[in-house]
């Protein structure tokens, strides 16, 4: 994916010859080697056309056509359903003009003086999305073929979760790692050994993938914090179950409405002291319950930002401390089972 990503092209419209030469060093340092520019916004339109960019960079403040202008003519010759960003450059944003430049179709903004850092979370999440955005519109066009002739309901569940996260990747660049996979993997082995299903069980798992999917919202200083939360930024972690359900509402797929119900559900406790809503024993969603199971396992027994991994036994040790509290019985019960059997077989 990232190989990938480095092959787009990127457009740079600088009239400042110091900050074009800047941007396109960070971004060559970067990986990125098909990059087109000029400081003339008169030549961007033709530019455009020629070059055919995956990205387009553009400064604010510009003789002969500003940067709203510019994005403004740009955005009349990209087609509506397709997904191009442009990212607005300028020294001195504020909230005015970045309504103004996200109304007349900018995606972004990057500050000057330009941040190595930040230019490249920016720009591979960007590019990221309109990956996704298109590979989107590859699949629809093969779906309007398929439907003629057989039944494409887990097509359009895929295509419900990668819009999804097509529009996650937007608000925020969030890496969750292999901690998605581990747990909508585990939370399946549990929702097998409760006797679910086979067509539910695959279900949760790719459902649980997307439990913590709202994470995305929440700012790095907090996110990614080493030591213990305020209660204002507790606050505001908590906030990400909210921001997940509303990304995952009016699905129309069993998954991803499967999902919203994790999301929303897996910090709630068996003994009521959860969130976001108090929900008290099986009051909680089988779903809920499942995933709150194999994700606080998951979280024990791996490093995070503010603590160190656990040994097992240490985690499982905990948890059954927890049983008929944080975690249903019943649940808990089978997760021990499928962990015994996986000690057996190991």
């Amino acid at each position: 994916m990232i190989d990938l990503l480095k092959n787009a092209k990127i457009l740079i419209i600088e009239d400042e010859m110091a900050n074009l030469f800047l941007l396109k060093r960070i971004l060559q340092r970067k990986g990125f080697n098909f990059i087109e520019s000029t400081q003339d916004p008169r030549e961007a339109l033709a530019l455009f056309h020629s070059f055919q960019p995956d990205l387009i960079c553009t400064d604010y403040r510009m003789p002969h056509i500003n940067g709203l202008e510019l994005v403004e003519q740009l955005s009349e010759h990209i087609p509506q359903e397709s997904y191009l960003p442009i990212v607005m450059l300028t020294a001195d944003v504020n909230a005015e003009l970045e309504r103004e430049a996200l109304a007349k179709g900018a995606k972004d903004f990057l500050n000057k003086p330009f941040k190595a850092s930040q230019i490249e979370v920016r720009i591979n999440n960007l590019l990221h999305t309109r990956m996704l955005h298109n590979t989107l519109q590859q699949q629809n066009e093969r779906l309007e073929t398929l439907v003629r002739e057989r039944t494409i309901e887990l097509e359009i569940a895929r295509l419900d979760v990668l819009e999804r996260l097509a529009l996650a990747s937007e608000y925020r660049d969030y890496t969750t790692g292999q901690h998605t996979q581990r747990v909508g993997e585990l939370s399946a082995q549990i929702a097998k050994e409760l006797g679910l299903p086979e067509a539910e069980v695959e279900l949760i798992q790719r459902a649980a993938c997307l439990h913590d999917v709202g994470k995305i919202g929440i700012p790095d200083e907090i996110l990614l914090k080493p030591g213990k939360l305020s209660d204002n930024e507790w606050f505001v972690m908590k906030g990400h179950v909210e921001l997940g359900t509303k990304l995952l509402s009016k699905g129309k797929s069993p998954l991803v409405q499967m999902a919203e119900l994790i999301a929303f559900t897996h910090h709630e406790r068996y003994d009521g002291s959860g969130y976001p809503r108090g929900l008290k024993g099986d009051a909680i969603p089988l779903v809920g319950q499942i995933v709150a199971v194999a994700d606080v396992f998951d979280t024990l027994v791996n490093d995070r930002p503010y603590k160190k991994a656990w040994t097992i036994d240490e985690a499982l040790k905990e948890m059954k401390c927890q049983r008929g509290r944080w975690f249903a019985p019943s649940v808990l019960d089978a997760f021990l089972n499928v962990v015994d059997a996986h000690a057996l077989n190991s």
